[in-house]
């Protein structure tokens, strides 16, 4: 049984849709169900998600799809060699999903990652602060409405 299979047989409810191309397979769930399927990717030994590859998010602005956001999570299994493309939509006034550090902690400069550049939080993160930015720094560089041409406050030695 393929993993898209065990996930939908698992999950009927919590899944969006699923497709499959060229070998890699994609699920796309509803938010609140995040932790419960990756509990699930990462102990089930059929499945053995056990490396969190990449951990991205994506601004649908500019294509108008709703959400406007989705987090995109890649997950290989070492034991199986297989892997597992999850997407996670998320609404524009409330950009947040729960984090996935403690299952893997890996997750932790990924979140923090896309807080910074997406302005996406992580419910439950340990430290989610800048980690590309400085702390002075307004707004989220990678969002599609962020003025390329903003005047951001100078810092320097204290």
């Amino acid at each position: 049984m393929s993993s898209l299979q065990m996930i939908q047989e698992q999950f009927p409810q919590e899944i969006l849709s699923t497709h499959s191309f060229r070998g890699d397979d994609t699920v796309i769930i509803k938010p609140e169900n995040l932790r419960v399927i990756a509990q699930f990717l990462k102990e089930t030994p059929d499945l053995d998600f056990n490396f969190l590859m990449d951990v991205t998010a994506v601004d649908y602005l500019q294509a108008g799809k709703k959400p406007r956001f989705e987090v995109v999570y890649h997950f290989y299994s070492l034991k199986g060699n297989h892997r597992l493309r999850v997407k996670v939509p998320v609404e524009e006034k409330t950009p947040e999903v729960d984090t996935l550090s403690d299952f893997w902690p890996s997750a932790n400069w990924y979140e923090r990652e896309i807080w910074d550049m997406f302005g996406i939080k992580f419910k439950g993160h340990p430290n989610l602060k800048r980690i590309l930015m400085y702390e002075e720094f307004k707004g989220h560089p990678l969002r599609k409405d962020y003025p390329f041409d903003k005047r951001q406050p100078l810092v320097g030695p204290e």
